[in-house]
Order: C-alpha cells, then structure tokens, then sequence
C-alpha cells in the first residue's frame, strides 16, 4: 500500500504522532492477541512505512511496553480511586485483604489488554528492544509498583513495605501466570470439553487470582 507519510516538523507533531501509534496498537489488541500483532500491519493502521514507525519505537516490542506502562498506569489511578471505597477500614485484617484482593481482580479482569501485555512482558516484550527502551521501561516500573505499594500499606497498614512488594511482585507473576492458564488454545478447550478427567485443570481467572492474592496477604500477615 502507499504511505500518507509527512515527517513531523515540530515536537507536537512528533508528539501526535507517537500517540497515535501507540493508540492504534491499543485498539488493535481490543481485536487480538499481543501474540498476533504485527509491525506490518501496525505500520498499515496508523498510515506509515514501518521503517517510519521505527522513527518512534525500537520494535513493535518498544510499542508495547510503552503501551503497558500506560495501561499500567490508568489501572492504578482507578484503584486509587476505588479502593478507599471498596475497603473497610474498621474490619479485621483478613476481611480488608479479601476486599484488596477483590479490587485488584475486578479491576484486572475488566482489563484484558493489560493482563494479555502484563503475560507477554517478561518472555516476549522485554526482547528485541535497545538497552534505553528497556532501562526506561524499568524505571517507570518501578515507580509504579511504588504507588501500588502505597495503596496497599493505605489499606492493609499491618504489611511493611517490604511485605507490601511481596504482594505486588505476586499480584503481577500471577495476573501474568493465570492470564495464560485460562485463556488456553482452542485444542486445550476442546480437550477440556472432551475429556472429563482433565476438566479439574480448567482455571478460571477471577477466582484463581482472587484467592491465590488472599492466602499471599495472609501469609506475609501470619509469617510476621
């Protein structure tokens, strides 16, 4: 196909642009899987070369993860907004880790280009991208899981912080885990359909996480 293509003579339309890529890439994976989304057909959508693309991002991998530290970030803001809400302060501590938990599920389970990019992170999107894309990537991690941090010590205050990373480093392995398990091939689904004996392995997110994020809570809370 032919490109539309006009270098961007100013920062706001460097700006524009890059926002644009990176908007085109969210509603695509609102059609597929991280796993299907190619340069070539992301460069087709937005209106570029893929060498143009690559004037803004290392790879459809630099897309991505600046995709999920956006997503990453609009998901904190809502729990921010929700938790104080959804937690009661005067209740006993397992009841506020089951209604953190819950939170945290609800929220991510609305949420299933986030999961799907939060799956793909460590074995797909951290490669093929510069050592500036991934230390960026990184450090804006870091100051997310730092505010999530926060939001968990607001609501279950008896975790220290170190307690409190614990949980944030198991809430996003097992969003990333879970995420795969229930959401198998279609063959997987067939034979879970077929085969009586290996229904019990069917996993099913919302649950699997919410409990596993409670007995992680309860733990670390017990453990101390």
């Amino acid at each position: 196909m032919g490109t539309t293509f006009q270098r961007a003579r100013s920062d706001e339309q460097r700006a524009i642009r890059h926002q644009t890529i990176l908007d085109t890439a969210a509603a695509m994976l609102e059609e597929m899987p991280v796993s299907e989304l190619s340069l070539n057909e992301l460069s087709r959508r937005v209106g570029l070369a893929k060498s143009n693309v690559l004037r803004y991002f290392d790879s459809r991998e630099a897309v991505l993860l600046e995709l999920l530290d956006s997503l990453t970030r609009e998901w904190l803001e809502h729990l921010s907004e929700e938790l104080p809400s959804a937690v009661t302060a005067q209740a006993g501590f397992e009841r506020r880790a089951e209604q953190v938990a819950g939170a945290f599920t609800r929220s991510l389970a609305e949420r299933p280009v986030l999961c799907d990019l939060i799956n793909a992170q460590a074995a797909t999107l951290e490669h093929n991208v510069s050592t500036d894309t991934i230390a960026s990537f990184k450090r804006t991690s870091v100051v997310n899981a730092t505010a999530l941090v926060g939001l968990i010590r607001q609501a279950l205050p008896e975790l220290s912080e170190d307690e409190a990373w614990r949980l944030v480093v198991a809430t996003f392995l097992l969003t990333s885990s879970l995420w795969a398990h229930a959401n198998p091939s279609q063959a997987v689904c067939d034979a879970y359909e077929q085969i009586p004996e290996v229904t019990a392995m069917r996993l099913e997110f919302s649950p699997a996480l919410e409990d596993s994020l409670v007995t992680m809570a309860m733990g670390l809370h017990a453990r101390r």
